[in-house]
């Protein structure tokens, strides 16, 4: 018979108070949805930085066979790697740096693009073909051109890559977006939790009968607000839901259809970074209707 009481107050109240719920479950869909899609661009700028390397960093490609730049007539030697590694390490203006060998560079390129792509005898690409480099972490940016000159004229250095030009505007607005969207699910954050005390304030007035009767029957404060809270876990599992539906449609329509096809260069997040995104929505949401229901019940429904 308890259960039975708290379900049906839990109808009554989602009934009483349809358009209210409605309010909040659409302000958690959208601030939900910001959410996670800011978490999805955090992901993609470390994505980015990792296969471009960060505005502090340049790489140094070494000669393999058959490059494309005249003066690799062949593959680098130990020595000529040694050689450049000394006049990297003793820069000043260098923090830190480390050799990707090919095996290392190969296995990035499979875990960033797929490995089906680089198996079996028609592979797009092999261990073979990549080169091994010198990736250099600066302490300042403004003196990669400082360290570029140093190396650049070096036996076994195919090239050296500075990234800035390129990177830099594709992760400034990748961050630009991800502020931006976090902030305005900030602002919608605080919008649900205003309209969840408003929902508290409203169902409990229009039960205030009720509840003086249940106190003087001895009812507990947990009792009475149970329906109160199970309506709040409701508002939230459905805000979650389409949360989730709308990032995952991103997913699928706007990023696997649209802008791998369209921009195939960038290794583009995928669905495990989904589902984390997700999995940390499934938890805020709650969070944003239970915890105030529980603050806001011990002042609303004391008679």
């Amino acid at each position: 018979m308890q259960l039975r009481y708290v379900f049906s107050e839990l109808a009554q109240g989602l009934r009483r108070n349809l358009s209210m719920h409605i309010a909040v479950v659409l302000t958690l869909f959208v601030s939900l949805t910001l959410v996670g899609f800011g978490l999805l661009l955090n992901q993609q700028a470390e994505r980015t930085a990792d296969q471009w390397g960060n505005q502090l960093q340049i790489t140094v490609y070494l000669c393999r066979a058959g490059d494309d730049n005249p003066s690799c007539t062949s593959e680098v030697t130990d020595a000529q790697k040694q050689a450049i590694t000394e006049v990297v390490d003793e820069n000043p203006d260098v923090e830190s740096w480390y050799l990707e060998s090919k095996g290392e560079a190969f296995r990035k390129v499979k875990e960033l693009f797929g490995a089906e792509r680089f198996e079996g005898p028609d592979a797009v690409i092999t261990e073979a073909d990549l080169a091994e480099s010198v990736w250099v972490t600066l302490t300042d940016p403004r003196q990669a051109d400082v360290v570029t000159e140093a190396v650049a004229g070096l036996d076994g250095v195919a090239r050296v890559q500075d990234m800035r030009d390129v990177v830099g505007p594709i992760l400034n607005s990748i961050d630009a977006l991800q502020y931006g969207a976090l902030a305005i699910a900030l602002f919608l954050v605080l919008a649900a939790l205003l309209l969840v005390a408003n929902t508290i304030r409203l169902a409990a007035f229009a039960r205030r009968k009720e509840i003086g009767i249940m106190r003087l029957v001895g009812a507990s404060t947990l009792y009475i607000a149970l329906p109160f809270l199970l309506e709040a876990l409701v508002t939230a599992a459905i805000g979650v839901a389409l949360a989730g539906g709308a990032l995952g449609a991103f997913m699928e329509f706007g990023l696997q259809q649209r802008l791998q096809d369209w921009l195939g260069f960038i290794p583009w997040v995928g669905w495990s970074d989904f589902w984390y995104a997700v999995g940390l929505v499934a938890v805020l949401g709650p969070v944003l209707t239970l915890l105030p229901t529980l603050l806001l019940t011990r002042k609303y429904l004391k008679v």
